[in-house]
């Protein structure tokens, strides 16, 4: 007997039916990974690996693309409105900071974003020439406190993850450090060797390369622990109790991403992260694989974007 709730059953049964074929189907063309970098950098190498060792898989090709107009903001305004579930970002940590400096975003960084899994992460590195008299990271935070505002830091970008971080360290540690912006590391880093600056916040990915070729020696990192490709580095919070960092890149798609595809393409990106060629890149890089679940990705960004929104109001600070 044909009842009401049957019919109604039916035609929802019928009118799910395409929206799952497509999802079978899926993907039907190339996949765009946009990322906020510039080419050449770990996000863009991390995207073309990935996209390489899931083409296969996936029947179709990965297109890697460069948007860094607008501190990337555009390119990621395009993910987040994109419908047609081919189009992806490699976010990097730097999405969290954004987030809590600017103001006026065109999205929404938590809701706007179907957070697919963390794919690397690594801290950030304080660091000084090898001939520096500064020993240590502790040396360095008292000669900041016998000397307020005169001990210098070399930092990329007002507003990064390095500013915030710099601003941080001094709260926690009760003084003022000197932080000088650059328009990158490399112009940090020429101040640093020549002495013109006492020491230089840099993310592991091109810090470790420097230091394991003895340009720089490494005073303490940003990891809760003992940073395993750095394991003679003490952490920060030996020295300064309660500094817990760790930059990270991650993929992330459109809202409204079914969950078939996110769970299908979370599952490719855990393989692929897990091949030995591989972790052998991620080890020479100087970062970490960290495969997620979708919910443990979207977690962590929330809670790094309220770490530096705070941090943001305790210090006043506006880009």
């Amino acid at each position: 007997m044909l009842t009401r709730r049957t019919l109604l059953s039916g035609l929802a049964a019928a009118a799910a039916a395409p929206a799952r074929a497509q999802e079978t189907k899926w993907p039907t063309r190339p996949l765009r990974i946009i990322i906020p970098t510039s080419p050449g950098g770990s996000p863009d190498i991390a995207s073309r690996l990935l996209g390489e060792k899931i083409t296969g898989r996936l029947g179709q090709s990965v297109v890697v693309e460069s948007m860094t107009a607008g501190g990337g903001v555009p390119g990621l305004q395009q993910v987040s409105k994109s419908k047609d579930h081919h189009t992806f970002a490699m976010l990097t940590g730097g999405f969290a900071t954004q987030a809590a400096v600017l103001k006026n975003l065109p999205y929404r960084p938590l809701e706007d974003f179907s957070y697919i899994t963390s794919v690397v992460r690594y801290p950030i590195v304080y660091a000084v020439k090898p001939d520096s008299p500064i020993k240590s990271f502790k040396d360095y935070i008292e000669r900041a406190k016998a000397n307020p505002g005169k001990v210098s830091n070399g930092i990329a970008a007002a507003g990064s993850v390095y500013h915030l971080l710099g601003k941080w360290v001094g709260n926690l540690a009760g003084t003022e450090i000197n932080l000088v912006f650059y328009r990158g590391t490399a112009l940090a880093l020429q101040d640093v060797l020549g002495g013109r600056v006492d020491a230089m916040t840099d993310a592991a990915t091109s810090a470790i390369p420097r230091i394991r070729s003895g340009q720089l020696r490494a005073l303490a990192v940003t990891s809760a622990e003992r940073y395993p490709l750095l394991p003679d580095v003490p952490t920060m919070a030996e020295t300064v109790p309660g500094i817990k960092v760790e930059s990270w890149l991650g993929l992330a798609s459109a809202p409204n991403t079914p969950k078939p595809i996110v769970d299908r393409l979370n599952s490719e990106i855990r393989r692929a992260l897990g091949l030995p060629e591989v972790q052998k890149w991620a080890r020479d890089s100087g970062v970490l694989t960290a495969p997620s679940t979708p919910d443990e990705f979207r977690n962590r960004v929330a809670g790094d974007i309220k770490q530096w929104s705070d941090i943001v109001v305790r210090n006043k600070i506006s880009i």
